[in-house]
């Protein structure tokens, strides 16, 4: 594979500090402060049903792959392991009592942390996506940051990246035009996201091109599919 070259998606910012990506040197981070900047994607009242939002914790040092580090939901009554996938992310839980008890994210090995919240497009079971839908989803990412990020507002949706693990699967895409005529598309090594350490993953870029039906097929499950803006 080669090391892909293409413009570096944009960090989807929400709050000032938290969101644009908090170097938190330390083992743990406020819950009630990713709680509010989480809370930002759930009160947006745009279009946003082919879009979702993880947390993402990730290591500062790029000689740290992360794959070791666990993250802990810690407050009086509670500890609530909450499992990262490859790319750092994880379902952050929503809960009333970890806000009232001024809960704590804790991290199991001491270091610097971007902790900040990741918008992807939504995965499909089937592994097709038309690429009219796929721009649509792109579309709602983009004024979903514009929302949170005012200095978007000249950017524009160009396309998206499937990310793979690095395990397990065999990366892959192609496109699929209305006459049957099938295009595999390359592999490239690059970040899940822009300003992640980490640049090792298998992805698949797709730019957008046209009004020409066709369709997107992953070749096994992706763990991400992120919009790219210019």
């Amino acid at each position: 594979m080669q090391r892909a070259h293409f413009t570096a998606c944009l960090p989807l910012l929400l709050m000032a500090s938290l969101a644009s990506g908090q170097e938190h040197a330390g083992e743990w981070v406020s819950y009630r402060d990713v709680y509010r900047a989480m809370l930002v994607f759930e009160k947006y009242g745009g279009p946003k049903n082919l879009i979702q939002n993880h947390l993402q914790v990730a290591s500062k040092d790029k000689a740290d792959s992360g794959d070791a580090l666990q993250v802990t939901l810690s407050g009086k009554s509670m500890q609530i392991n909450l499992p990262l996938d490859p790319t750092g992310r994880t379902v952050f839980p929503q809960l009333k009592v970890a806000y009232d008890e001024n809960a704590t994210l804790v991290f199991s090995k001491s270091g610097q942390y971007a902790v900040r919240p990741r918008v992807s497009i939504v995965l499909r079971v089937d592994g097709a996506y038309d690429t009219a839908e796929l721009r649509a989803a792109c579309d709602q990412a983009l004024a979903y940051a514009r929302h949170v990020d005012a200095s978007l507002r000249n950017k524009q949706c160009v396309g998206v990246r499937l990310v793979f693990g690095k395990k397990g699967v065999q990366a892959g895409a192609r496109l699929r035009k209305s006459d049957g005529v099938g295009l595999a598309l390359p592999v490239a090594e690059a970040a899940a996201f822009a300003g992640d350490a980490d640049d090792g993953f298998p992805t698949v870029t797709y730019r957008f091109a046209g009004a020409e039906r066709t369709q997107l097929l992953a070749s096994n499950a992706p763990l991400a599919i992120v919009p790219l803006f210019e």
